[in-house]
């Protein structure tokens, strides 16, 4: 999710950067965000009310470096 702004991932709440998250658009443009963990665990939303400030699930998506891995120093 590094290509989305800033914003967009602060109202998605902890979905916004987690490892679980699956973004769903359709076709009209509207977008879903998934929870991975709901299909084996059912403590765990489908599609979560966002923001979602606290989770027992959450683990941080690996990022890349902005500067795509070369190493800014």
């Amino acid at each position: 999710m590094t290509d989305q702004p800033a914003f967009a991932r602060a109202e998605r709440g902890l979905c916004g950067q987690c490892s679980h998250a699956i973004v769903r658009p359709t076709r009209r443009g509207t977008v879903y965000l998934r929870c991975a963990l709901a299909a084996s665990d059912s403590r765990f939303a489908k599609y979560p009310r966002l923001p979602v400030t606290e989770c027992a699930g959450f683990r941080p998506a690996a990022r890349e470096p902005a500067d795509g891995g070369q190493g800014s120093w």
